[in-house]
């Protein structure tokens, strides 16, 4: 499951980039596409987490609606604005898991985006901000992420139709 964080906040321009909050918007609509997810009925086993304030804020409004602990939460630095090869590398360094397995990755773009389009061979001009990539990987070890591995199952962000 890959996560762009929710929209963020521009309010003040001194602030660093890796330090800005969510703005309302994003406060809106991080709960609202947990939601959706809790309809699905789609809870992780483990969450990879960029730790810039507007990632934690979106990964903490889903543990708040999906109630998944903060134990199964990783802060990774590396998730800070990583590149598609970054993403590769970092979810092939995980340890093996139970088939099925769902692990959510909370990250940022231009590298999100690239790394959905490699990983499910799909060409998606841009995942906006609070989107969601669902998925599922052909392979029976982390080690085993590479292009064109998972196959899409479902793509949703806050202002497509939703029914």
């Amino acid at each position: 499951m890959l996560i762009r964080h929710a929209k963020s906040s521009w309010e003040d321009p001194d602030l660093a980039d890796f330090d800005r909050p969510l703005n309302a918007r994003g406060e809106r609509d991080a709960p609202r596409m947990a939601r959706r997810l809790k309809e699905k009925q789609l809870h992780p086993a483990r969450v990879l987490c960029s730790p810039s304030v507007r990632t934690l804020q979106t990964c903490h409004a889903f543990r708040h609606v999906l109630k998944f602990t903060e134990d199964a939460i990783s802060f990774l630095p590396a998730l800070y604005h990583a590149s598609a090869e970054e993403l590769f590398y970092l979810l092939q360094q995980l340890p093996d898991s139970q088939p099925g397995e769902v692990v959510f990755v909370f990250g940022h773009n231009p590298g999100l985006t690239e790394f959905a389009n490699r990983l499910f061979a799909q060409h998606i001009d841009n995942v906006p901000t609070c989107g969601i990539l669902w998925g599922h990987l052909r392979v029976t070890a982390w080690k085993g992420c590479a292009q064109g591995v998972g196959k899409l199952q479902w793509f949703d962000f806050p202002k497509s139709k939703h029914d």
